[in-house]
């Protein structure tokens, strides 16, 4: 955009930097690509800060081989400007401040109309789709315009500039802190969605987080919020119990120091200090012996097992039919079952007016061009959020 304020873009093919990843666990490789104009029902957003998930990270090793899809642009979680819109974009227009959402809302389709439900009919979460819905083509092209660059989770951030459907683009208010309001494409929302939507956690109430990375910190920073009195932390990494208690969680559990006494297992640990089990348990590993635990964890009669960890095909549920006679529940969450166009903004404001703190999220800034070293940090376990700065 130029200093006249004119959009010097608008319809034009733009070239910008972006990370491309070429084949699985290769690595990124910043590079200039094409990035065409959007179009009918569209928007082309600058990318000003991204952030890195462990889908993204599960994305680049490609350990769905069903899922794999190269060049690529991967990256769901960001904050930026819309650069432009296409065609019957009513909500959205150049300047405005935007996070793009993976788990659309079109708000017309029966799944958008119903009050039970957070997916979309043409827009929902879909890691197997790599091009737009309205010709079925890329936005992206290499710089010589030969070869077309696949989309990712219907946003693909790691880049300048992105086209998303204009029902994957959430706008939010302009005095929103654009730096802190990419957690919101993804983690933070999904996990304080997962206690506050999902499972409407109660005041009072004991919950068991399994897995302490940025949606299970978000977890207890829900349920913390919400009054929780007990917020047992169960994880590997022993690191996360100091940034644990930041967030409200009361007490850790570290599976690998049960081996050094006598074993006992993490879900009759639980059961003993809850008398009987948690309320609520959270599955943020994406493993399913640990979602068994998680399950067994809960207390007979009414404890509700949450499913948030992306788990990989084609393993069942560990679970016999018969063990759900006895009251317990177990569900899965997409997005923490917000309605992104609808309820975002005002979880934005929440966040603005220091309701949900997101800095505590942040634990490392990298410039974009050091996307490698970000993603190197986050499989380390060094790193909730690394933001990349654009």
């Amino acid at each position: 955009m130029g200093d006249s304020g004119e959009n010097e873009t608008k319809g034009k093919i733009i070239i910008c930097k972006a990370a491309v990843v070429w084949g699985p666990g290769q690595p990124f490789s910043i590079e200039e690509v094409q990035v065409h104009p959007p179009q009918k029902m569209e928007v082309r957003m600058k990318i000003l800060y991204t952030s890195i998930c462990h889908t993204d990270l599960s994305a680049w090793k490609g350990e769905n081989e069903a899922q794999q899809m190269y060049p690529r642009i991967l990256g769901h979680e960001a904050a930026g400007i819309v650069e432009s819109v296409g065609e019957g974009v009513t909500d959205m227009k150049e300047g405005d401040h935007v996070v793009p959402i993976f788990n659309g809302e079109c708000g017309d389709c029966a799944y958008c109309k119903s009050e039970k439900s957070n997916l979309c009919e043409k827009f929902r979460v879909n890691p197997m789709k790599a091009v737009m819905v309205n010709d079925g083509k890329t936005r992206f092209s290499t710089l010589d315009g030969q070869q077309p660059i696949y989309h990712f989770l219907n946003t693909s951030t790691f880049a300048e500039y992105t086209v998303v459907d204009s029902a994957c683009a959430v706008k939010i208010d302009a005095e929103a802190p654009l730096r802190k309001m990419s957690l919101l494409s993804c983690g933070v929302s999904t996990g304080i969605g997962a206690a506050w939507n999902t499972a409407n956690v109660q005041a009072g109430s004991s919950v068991a987080i399994f897995g302490l990375g940025a949606v299970g910190l978000a977890v207890a920073e829900g349920a913390r919020l919400r009054g929780a009195s007990r917020i047992i932390g169960i994880d590997i990494n022993p690191d996360k119990f100091i940034k644990g208690k930041t967030v409200g969680i009361t007490h850790f559990i570290n599976p690998n120091d049960l081996q050094k006494e006598e074993y006992k297992a993490v879900h009759e640990i639980i059961r003993e200090m809850t008398e009987g089990g948690v309320d609520y348990s959270f599955e943020c590993s994406g493993n399913l012996e640990v979602l068994r635990v998680a399950f067994l964890s809960t207390h007979d009669g009414w404890g509700l097992t949450v499913i948030l960890g992306i788990h990989p095909s084609p393993r069942m549920l560990p679970l016999h039919p018969m063990e759900l006679f006895d009251g317990r529940r177990i569900v899965g969450s997409v997005f923490g079952d917000f309605k992104g166009k609808t309820q975002l903004p005002h979880l934005a404001l929440e966040c603005m007016h220091g309701f949900v703190n997101l800095d505590g999220f942040i634990t490392n800034e990298l410039s974009f061009t050091d996307i490698n070293e970000a993603f190197q940090l986050l499989a380390n376990g060094k790193a909730l959020r690394c933001l990349l700065h654009l």
